[in-house]
């Protein structure tokens, strides 16, 4: 068992954090996997009283815990009057609702906590209806995990049509209509930024893209190329919405940039369905900048996680730079070198200034003068013609 040592015993609900190393997870350092659950933690602005590490060799489908772990957790849980309980992966619906009942406290697993940080952190008017699609279709797979009180039913028998639908049944087809509602707002949305897409494309004005793990310095990035102002804080989550503009190297536009929402390990699958809407701006970019944090020991993981989302996006086939980034922080630079020879191309850059990121720079001008993808796709099907 270990405290580290930004946890607190303020008046707050007792919380404990369960950070698991479990056999799926392929981590070769799992402390910076731990150390991203308090990341977490820490954006939610969750306090916490303490912290246990458990590694598990295998997966109890009922409780996901094996009896042993339950055990330990729940006398941890008897001794410090502990009311939450977050665990650092992700649970199914009856996991979840077994373990609730066994420690007689409330859960939070990964999801939920992704959940929370993301509806805490959406500013714009999309954001926010793209995290309540997330929120519901969650919420909804919790209906069915629990007990047999929402399998009685609800309306008044003898009447037209039989007996009334039980209270799952009811609180089932409620979340589908508010689903069905935000996702027409969605759309509305999607025509307005399909519009100025459009804009774009008959003015074949280039497209850049950041893309990368969350926290690698993405929105920075952008504010120091394009002298912007978004929101660029060091915690996990900070930019949920896409953010574009003009892009200049040298005095010259040489296109646009745009910010995306950064992406995690394990993050859960229906935020990466519901940001689709957002992330289809990458399906028109000419050049996607993954940004890698350098300094992160996981960077190599991280990379590999990019990569899995992307694969799901369908953007695999895209034109991309690798921008290892926060190379200020990196001790031993040379040691590093033979690995980002990996990742080609590739440029190492600071973001915090300028002239940290004259390598970037530097490649865009080169970039913005040889044909783009797309443009040479369109020369392509002229010369077949």
């Amino acid at each position: 068992m270990s405290k580290p040592s930004n946890y607190s015993t303020d008046q707050h609900t007792k919380t404990l954090l369960a950070m698991v190393h479990a056999p799926y997870n392929r981590t070769k350092n799992i402390q910076s996997y731990f150390d991203e659950f308090l990341n977490l933690v820490k954006t939610a602005n969750i306090k916490y009283e303490d912290a246990l590490s458990i590694k598990l060799r295998d997966i109890d489908t009922a409780y996901f815990f094996t009896k042993g772990k339950l055990a330990e957790i729940r006398e941890v849980c008897e001794a410090h009057n502990i009311k939450q309980v977050i665990i650092s992966d992700q649970l199914t619906p009856q996991q979840a609702r077994n373990l609730e009942d066994y420690l007689e406290c409330e859960l939070m697993d990964r999801t939920d906590l992704i959940l929370d940080i993301f509806e805490k952190a959406a500013v714009s008017a999309e954001g926010k209806v793209q995290v309540g699609i997330a929120l519901l279709a969650h919420q909804k797979t919790r209906l069915a995990g629990k007990g047999i009180h929402l399998e009685q039913q609800a309306g008044i028998t003898g009447l037209r049509g039989g007996s009334g639908e039980t209270v799952k049944e009811r609180d089932r087809r409620h979340i589908d209509e508010q689903i069905k509602k935000l996702k027409k707002q969605l759309d509305r949305m999607q025509k307005a930024r399909a519009i100025q897409r459009k804009q774009r494309l008959e003015r074949k004005v280039l497209q850049l893209c950041l893309i990368g793990y969350t926290n690698a310095g993405k929105s920075t990035i952008l504010n120091t190329l394009t002298k912007s102002d978004v929101l660029a804080e060091d915690k996990l989550f900070a930019t949920l919405d896409t953010t574009t503009r003009a892009l200049f190297v040298d005095g010259k536009q040489i296109g646009v940039l745009s910010d995306t929402v950064g992406f995690i390990q394990q993050l859960p699958h229906r935020l990466i369905e519901a940001f689709k809407s957002t992330l289809s701006e990458l399906q028109y970019a000419d050049l996607l900048l993954q940004v890698i944090d350098l300094s992160d020991p996981n960077w190599e993981a991280q990379i590999k996680v990019v990569h899995e989302i992307i694969e799901e996006l369908d953007l695999h086939e895209k034109q991309m730079l690798y921008v290892f980034n926060k190379a200020d922080q990196v001790a031993d630079r040379e040691a590093v070198e033979p690995q980002l020879e990996l990742y080609e191309p590739h440029v190492v850059v600071s973001a915090t200034s300028r002239e940290g990121l004259k390598p970037l720079l530097s490649f865009l001008k080169k970039w913005s003068k040889s044909p783009s993808p797309s443009a040479k796709a369109t020369e392509d099907k002229d010369e077949a013609a």
